[in-house]
């Protein structure tokens, strides 16, 4: 651990409005909820004390903001980083000097399934990886428990029943109290939700991505609605990248400033910057500025128009994002004619 840091010697007292005025959604037929904005550490999380490139001081200052505004729940994977591990390692840190007392109020997830170490046994969905990775992730965060632990992606080869009791296994030994699924399709999600009900472990949650640019959730690209099969199921969901890596911000209106997500090509690149995209995201934004909201507000609301989707996921570099994301939740509410406008833009 990081010693005499700038601000670990200010003991970290959290507002006493910090639930006054978030909101709180049930995830699916479950007893938890969750805010209706939750903080993802996939980016900006990776301390470079732990190997990666961000700063501790600005992820505690938005940890910390987080939370004084409501926000219970931060979302974390064996592999956030880069490199896979440091924002586990960087969150545990922090939970460990500012958090510790507040463990109770906090909703923390962690996931497996994509690349985490060398050799079969690092990868996929097998029990041996999904335990070990669960295993290593705690340890890494300092914590007995998660509160959500999910299996990141299908694996084409386990057998669903092997990769389901183990997720079933993770929460009668103690180490998660709820499962989750990612990136599960409707009909993986229909097979999964029975297993893990049989098991008597029912699935809490779904994470998909979704947001205006993006609608598989809806079955607008074939494959099924997830959104009508979580509805049937009883689960809920919580959607990353709702603002499109920031596509859905006011950000690239005008192209690809310097410094900027697109700009590194990471995950987002030059060539998803199309004019054809700034088009729709400059009529979207004149929408946004009829209702009074940023993109990005708007984007938020949009996506959490659905009943079935219990939280958006939001990443942030800077705290003002935060602020932002949270300032959606004041108009959540669309009239008929703004999504009729908003259906007319994302059609051409």
């Amino acid at each position: 651990m990081t010693q005499n840091s700038p601000v670990q010697d200010a003991d970290y007292q959290p507002a006493s409005t910090r639930y006054d005025t978030m909101t709180y959604r049930r995830s699916g037929h479950s007893g938890l909820k969750l805010p209706a904005i939750s903080l993802g550490l996939w980016h900006n999380f990776a301390a470079r004390e732990f190997g990666g490139q961000d700063s501790l001081e600005n992820a505690r200052a938005m940890l910390r903001r987080a939370f004084d505004l409501g926000i219970t729940h931060f979302d974390l994977a064996n592999n956030y980083g880069p490199p896979p591990g440091s924002a586990e390692l960087t969150f545990g840190q922090l939970l460990s000097e500012d958090f510790r007392p507040y463990r109770d109020e906090l909703i923390i997830s962690s996931k497996a399934g994509y690349d985490m170490w060398q050799g079969p046994y690092g990868n996929w969905g097998s029990r041996k990886y999904l335990l070990s990775s669960l295993d290593q992730s705690l340890k890494r965060m300092g914590l007995e428990y998660v509160d959500i632990f999910y299996h990141h992606r299908p694996d084409p080869e386990t057998p669903l029943e092997e990769t389901m009791s183990a997720l079933d296994h993770a929460v009668r030994s103690g180490r998660a109290l709820y499962v989750g699924l990612s990136n599960y399709t409707p009909e993986q999600t229909r097979q999964a939700s029975a297993l893990l009900r049989q098991l008597g472990t029912p699935a809490l949650i779904h994470q998909p991505s979704y947001s205006m640019l993006n609608r598989r959730v809806e079955g607008l690209l074939g494959g099924g609605n997830l959104l009508e099969t979580l509805r049937d199921v009883g689960m809920g969901a919580i959607v990353f990248s709702p603002l499109q890596q920031g596509l859905l911000s006011d950000r690239y209106l005008k192209g690809i400033p310097e410094g900027s997500r697109a700009s590194g090509g990471r995950f987002l690149r030059p060539e998803h910057v199309t004019d054809a995209v700034i088009a729709r995201t400059t009529k979207l934004n004149a929408v946004a500025l009829e209702r009074g909201q940023t993109l990005a507000q708007m984007a938020l609301a949009w996506v959490l128009r659905w009943p079935q989707i219990t939280s958006a996921l939001i990443g942030a570099s800077r705290i003002e994002q935060i602020d932002d994301a949270v300032e959606a939740l004041s108009k959540l509410d669309f009239s008929p004619q703004e999504l009729e406008e908003i259906e007319k833009i994302l059609a051409n």
